[in-house]
């Protein structure tokens, strides 16, 4: 059996058990959402999946509505993140909607992150090699996200991005998946520190 298989089969397995686990958790934090600001929920984004096709991502709303009119990157600070916005950033918890997406099919567990459909920049003006980071389902968390998460450059992120489709296997999950959860309780790298997307070399 192909790990590509297996690897979809651990997905549902572990997001089916990891919802079911932390319901109360997801039912809380919605509440709270709720309760702090007008507005839905769960915020819905179309990102570029599997081989470059749009679909929606599903996140724990954490800013206020209408918060992308001020710009793609959340900054230390940033007026328009809620409180409670601001504790399920710092943990991770507005994730926690996008195991829904990884049942769908939508995305994996691990794999490169879902960019914008326009930002760092439209599909058509990645090269044919960059290109290449769509050939993997896009993951909760990945290779360039361990590397430097938000602070990393996207031509670099995309390098990294490279790095996990050609080097897949269970080890090399397993290695990103333990990362991530040490980045994760240590809340590192979780807030933009400038226009990681400057230095743009993607040129057709």
């Amino acid at each position: 059996m192909k790990y590509g298989t297996i690897k979809r089969v651990l997905d549902v397995v572990f997001s089916l058990s990891l919802l079911i686990v932390l319901s109360p958790l997801l039912l809380i934090t919605a509440i709270a959402i709720k309760l702090e600001s007008k507005g839905p929920v769960i915020f819905m984004q179309e990102r570029l999946g599997l081989d470059g096709k749009p679909f929606m991502i599903f996140k724990f709303r954490s800013m206020c509505v209408g918060a992308e009119k001020g710009g793609v990157y959340e900054t230390k600070g940033d007026s328009r993140v809620t409180r409670i916005g601001r504790f399920i950033r710092k943990t991770s918890i507005d994730e926690f909607p996008q195991l829904i997406n990884i049942i769908k099919g939508e995305m994996s567990v691990i794999g490169p992150r879902p960019t914008l459909t326009y930002h760092p920049w439209p599909f058509d003006e990645y090269t044919d090699e960059q290109k290449r980071r769509f050939s993997a389902r896009p993951g909760v968390t990945g290779w360039a996200q361990i590397n430097g998460r938000k602070d990393v450059p996207w031509d670099q992120r995309i390098k990294y991005d490279l790095v996990y489709v050609d080097n897949i296997s269970f080890s090399f999950d397993l290695k990103i998946f333990i990362r991530t959860v040490y980045k994760v309780l240590s809340m590192q790298d979780n807030v933009n520190i400038g226009e990681t997307a400057s230095k743009k070399t993607s040129g057709k």
